[in-house]
């Protein structure tokens, strides 16, 4: 996780990084050598190891949480471009590819998309070994492409993916270009759907599922359907716009059952510079059919990263606002804390790590569902710091701090590490600038002895 490149760090910076690093090896230590009797005892995580190399940028090519290996292990999928320092613009294309962790982690450019940005990168799914899916335009409209990469024989389905099941036989799908209004950074540029910009709540447009296989699609939930338990929003005259509503940010449950999603409405926006109020934010889950529309906290709450236990329970990891206290202005770090619940006994939701781990976690379940793996934005000192905490006591174990350069520091073309596990739990993949360029990376992960040695 150190550098060597006095542009990236100087020398004493490299000194102190030292420091850090040998003091959390130390900590490692102890918290290996004092796990509580009955507890899991924590993982091994090697060093970050770089799998990709410049002069091209690379990232992971789908958002935070999902499996980006191939079902063999063999293949690690990415977005090739050479941008950087703004996002894409409509029609521009980068390249998705793989690299063969076999073979030396060499590149394979696989195809092209102009679906993209910089947080969830393509949406790109392996479906099995031998096909992936992806977004990108085709006919001038966003949609969801389904492709063998060995043959390049692709289907291409009607609307673009939000989220995917785990039997990859349907997906969740949402209206990008209205997200793209007020976060162009996870919303796709130009005229691929309808954004239904003049509407505030409207009744044809919100949560959609596909079928895909067949294509169908269906509205199952309207953010019109929304409006009853989201805050109000208000008209301010000396702002551009009006007041918006839209979705986003979905993730299916592991047995397909439940999708959560935010819910976000805004009071004004200006669709030319993206500038809008601070969005307020409920977040919700509901059946797959569109049943049981729930929201999962009390006003205030908010909600802003998520994950579905790995055990087919509807329990989930979400950073949210504990008890609605904003501490201040409600974006700032401190504001958020870490919680778990259940679907169906939301008023049990626990808060973990109070006052350690009070910050915007990337919070992802290790695949045991015992730890939870956390990154999360830059401090004063321009490093993203990542923890691993066990589950069961809160005990928590720093995993490093990872320096973001001044080219990487812009809100919309950020570097966030975006972990995820491979779903043996053995090794953890994340997208980095530490070394001055946008790389991916891996760690190994040596899981502890089921029963003690003697």
């Amino acid at each position: 996780m150190l550098c060597n490149n006095e542009n990236v760090f100087p020398r004493t910076e490299i000194a102190r990084r030292f420091a850090v690093m040998t003091a959390v090896m130390a900590f490692t230590s102890f918290v290996q050598m004092e796990a509580k009797e009955g507890l899991a005892p924590f993982p091994e995580w090697s060093e970050p190891r770089r799998i990709t190399e410049g002069p091209k940028e690379h990232l992971l090519a789908s958002y935070f949480a999902i499996d980006s290996w191939s079902p063999n292990k063999r293949y690690i999928s990415v977005l090739e471009t050479e941008l950087n320092g703004r996002l894409p613009e409509a029609g521009e294309r980068c390249t998705i590819g793989f690299v063969d962790l076999e073979d030396g982690n060499r590149f394979i450019p696989i195809t092209t998309t102009a679906c993209w940005n910089f947080q969830e990168a393509a949406m790109v799914h392996w479906v099995n070994d031998d096909e992936i899916l992806f977004n990108d335009i085709r006919d001038g409209k966003f949609k969801t492409v389904i492709m063998n990469w060995r043959t390049k024989k692709e289907r291409v389905l009607p609307m673009p993916v939000s989220a995917v099941s785990e039997d990859r036989t349907w997906a969740v799908s949402l209206n990008y270009a209205r997200l793209s209004l007020t976060r162009p950074d996870y919303g796709y540029a130009g005229p691929g759907q309808d954004p239904l910009e003049d509407e505030e709540w409207p009744e044809k447009d919100g949560l959609w599922t596909m079928d895909l296989k067949t294509g169908e699609t269906k509205l199952i939930l309207p953010v019109s359907a929304g409006r009853s338990q989201m805050p109000a929003t208000k008209v301010h005259k000396n702002k551009p716009g009006h007041p918006l509503a839209y979705y986003c940010h979905t993730v299916i449950s592991k047995d397909g059952k439940k999708i959560f999603f935010l819910a976000r409405s805004v009071d004004w926006f200006n669709k030319e510079t993206h500038k809008a109020s601070y969005w307020e934010t409920t977040s919700f889950t509901v059946n797959r059919d569109g049943t049981d529309l729930r929201r999962c906290f009390r006003d205030a709450w908010q909600g802003s990263h998520f994950n579905w236990a790995p055990d087919g329970s509807h329990k989930m990891l979400v950073t949210a606002v504990w008890n609605g206290d904003k501490k201040g202005r409600p974006w700032t770090q401190t504001a958020w804390s870490l919680v778990e619940f259940t679907v169906g006994e939301e008023e049990k939701v626990r808060q973990i790590g109070a006052g350690v781990l009070d910050q915007d976690w990337h919070c992802i379940y290790s695949p045991d569902g015992k730890f939870m793996s956390g990154e999360t934005y830059w401090n004063k000192n321009f490093e993203r710091p990542w923890v691993l905490t066990r589950l069961a006591d809160g005990m928590t174990m720093p995993m490093g701090a990872f320096y973001v350069p001044e080219a990487y520091r812009g809100g919309y073309w950020r570097c966030d590490l975006h972990a995820r596990y491979r779903p043996d739990g053995r090794q953890i993949a994340f997208t980095s600038v530490h070394e001055g360029s946008r790389q991916v990376y891996v760690r190994d992960i040596r899981l502890p002895a089921e029963s003690p040695k003697n």
